[in-house]
């Protein structure tokens, strides 16, 4: 590593008199020596020597970013301030202002720097509108932070008016009205058509969006075509892995890795794999953390390495030298997510698991490990990896921490006598069709309340205004506070029934129910997002709670809400069941991963690793951009695959589409 090796006097005597062109050349020279504090002291020095030159404002911002890379916060606040005092109408000066600021804490200062941006932007030139909707998505993400959603919603929208060639922002607009209950979520203006909100939206959403798992599979592959690429440099050997003949080594990849939703599932994996056959690497590439649960993966991995600061091309050779033979991606298509490190292919052998609920779409996802409920056989063709299965596909925690004092049902706001159902999924799952059914329920049992996730002010109201107009008391909508997780687990119990959401139904908080004693009610669609809660809910012994349509799920909660005793004898079930459940079997859920990890490297040494299928993608993306899924209850289809079937045979008489492994088969319908 270059060290800086000149005093700042004689960088002084060099710098002082040089033009701004030579004074960048000379920084551009240290930063490739590795030299960051003579940087510094170079743009110091200039600064004092040409406090009358014209472009010292530009000078100011260069040295702000210098400043910032260090972590000088302050002083790199100082630079940009003193640039805009003098050049007012340097916009990114403004822009960089907010962010500092936003680092700092002080969002409602970054907001006002940004909105000081918008307010002199009055040019209308390709450069204004890259400054402006810089400034518009700035101010959008920080109000997202404290919750003034609206807000948001307003800059992004104003954003894509001016470029809707924006493809994160669609995506950050589109997660903020599903997590809003913003409905209909794709809402079209007249620049932004319903199309581009669509098919530039992102995969988690998607699965949020419809139960379409053939949808989903095509939205998956344009993402990672357009928003991940094809990275020069993967690798195309993996020397340090084929030779190596010991226990597999097995890395795994995430930014969740401490308290996380994946981070709590996670807990025992590493520490319960037999060291015999596995050999444990972990790859974190998350926000800084000093949590218990983080310094707990960092004590059970062989070996723990933070790569969340180093580049893609660095950390996949790391990761290459370290002889890694496969490696678990825990991210998926999540936020913090490495993508374009594993399109790098630092392993011979990638697999999808546990982060995403779906498809990565990808060429070197090669495996995704899900269970028999989960993907059914039938279903494999919604994939482009290998499927493999888990007697059961979710880990958990045997270990929760859950605080020592149960509240009581006044103290949560909740009847003392009446039916409790609740769900505490993330309000982003709520789709309009869950809600309508749960209304539909709530009419039928009488004093019966629904017990949600509290949110922003904004978006209770609505909920609440929507049941209303359907002939619901918006009191009958109970909200929860926020509450450190074992507060939360504690409160658990004071539910009867858990109500799943669909399409993308409950994950962990499923888990962290049925763990506490509370039955869950689901009904498994077509998608993976969709059927994850149903395989939780078998694995707890308890199947007649997994519905296969919508109307069976409203009858059983309806039928539950009426029979307490029949919803106390499912909760006793599930009490003296829990240690012997297939859902709570972390030992034999480690060893199934190691007879699974142990399969794909005999596939990879005998040459059999498997190909993804991306085949026809495009053609399916199309397709799927015909259908209003907010209009279509895509899980209430009773021939899913003749209704795709019989899209694409008509797309395929317009213009040809070529054979394929999936639905493009009968020579009748695809001549």
């Amino acid at each position: 590593m270059a060290t800086d090796i000149l005093s700042p006097a004689l960088i002084a005597s060099m710098v002082g008199h040089l033009s701004v062109a030579d004074l960048i050349r000379t920084t551009e020279t240290f930063k490739q020596s590795g030299q960051t504090a003579s940087i510094e002291a170079a743009y110091a020095a200039w600064v004092q020597a040409n406090s009358e030159d014209p472009l010292l404002y530009a000078v100011l911002f260069n040295y702000s970013i210098t400043l910032s890379d260090t972590g000088k916060l302050e002083a790199a606040q100082q630079c940009l301030e003193r640039a805009i005092a003098l050049n007012a109408d340097f916009m990114p000066a403004y822009i960089n202002l907010g962010r500092i600021l936003e680092r700092q804490g002080k969002i409602g200062l970054a907001i006002i720097q940004w909105s000081a941006a918008l307010a002199r932007m009055a040019a209308v030139n390709p450069q204004a509108v890259m400054h402006k909707t810089t400034a518009l998505n700035q101010s959008a993400r920080a109000l997202e932070a404290v919750s003034q959603d609206e807000a948001a919603e307003k800059m992004l929208r104003e954003s894509l008016e001016l470029d809707r060639d924006q493809r994160e922002v669609v995506q950050h607009l589109v997660a903020l009205r599903q997590r809003q209950c913003e409905w209909p979520v794709l809402l079209p203006s007249e620049r932004v058509s319903r199309e581009t909100l669509f098919t530039d939206m992102s995969p988690l959403s998607a699965a949020a969006h419809a139960d379409d798992p053939l949808m989903q599979l095509a939205l998956a592959d344009r993402y990672n075509r357009r928003d991940v690429g094809t990275p020069e440099g993967a690798l195309t050997a993996w020397p340090a892995a084929m030779a190596h003949e010991g226990p597999l080594r097995v890395g795994y990849l995430s930014s969740d890795l401490r308290e996380h939703a994946v981070g709590y599932l996670m807990t025992e994996v590493l520490g319960l794999h037999d060291r015999g056959k596995v050999e444990v690497h972990a790859y974190y590439c998350g926000i800084p953390a000093t949590d218990a649960l983080h310094a707990h993966f960092k004590d059970t991995a062989d070996r723990f390495t933070v790569i969340t600061d180093v580049s893609d091309a660095d950390a996949a050779r790391r990761i290459a030298d370290d002889g890694i033979q496969i490696l678990v991606d825990l991210n998926g298509y999540t936020r913090d997510a490495r993508l374009k490190l594993v399109a790098l292919r630092p392993a011979p052998v990638i697999v999808n698991w546990l982060g995403y609920p779906g498809t990565m779409a990808s060429p070197y996802h090669h495996y995704l490990i899900a269970d028999d409920w989960i993907i059914p056989e039938a279903h494999e063709a919604y994939f482009s990896e290998k499927v493999l299965r888990l007697p059961c596909y979710q880990p958990s925690n045997r270990n929760r921490a859950v605080a020592p004092q149960r509240p009581t049902r006044a103290a949560a706001g909740l009847p003392e006598e009446a039916m409790v159902y609740c769900c505490f999924n993330g309000s982003h799952k709520i789709h309009r069709q869950t809600f309508d059914r749960w209304l539909a329920i709530l009419a039928r049992v009488p004093d019966s309340v629904l017990w949600l996730l509290g949110g922003p002010e904004a978006t209770v109201n609505r909920l609440r205004e929507y049941a209303k107009a359907h002939g619901i008391g918006g009191e009958r909508l109970v909200f929860a506070d926020k509450a450190a997780n074992p507060a939360h687990l504690a409160r658990y119990p004071l539910a009867d029934l858990f109500l799943d959401t669909t399409p993308y139904g409950a994950h962990t908080t499923a888990s962290d129910a049925l763990w506490s004693g509370v039955p869950v009610l689901t009904a498994s669609g077509r998608s993976f997002a969709s059927r994850v809660c149903g395989s939780l809910v078998r694995a707890a012994g308890l199947p007649e709670l997994v519905c296969e349509t919508p109307e069976a799920y409203v009858e059983r909660a309806v039928e539950l809400g009426n029979d307490r005793a029949a919803l106390a004898a499912l909760r006793q079930r599930l009490e003296t069941g829990r240690d012997q459940a297939a859902l709570f079997d972390m030992p034999g859920l480690v060893r199934g991963l190691e007879g699974l990890y142990a399969r794909m490297w005999r596939d990879c040494r005998e040459g059999r690793l498997p190909r993804p299928d991306l085949a026809n993608l495009d053609v399916y993306l199309e397709t799927a951009c015909a259908v209003d899924y907010e209009a279509l209850d895509v899980q209430a289809v009773a021939d899913y695959r003749g209704w795709w079937t019989q899209q694409l045979a008509r797309r395929h008489r317009l213009r040809p589409i070529p054979r394929d492994n999936r639905l493009v088969v009968d020579p009748e319908l695809f001549p």
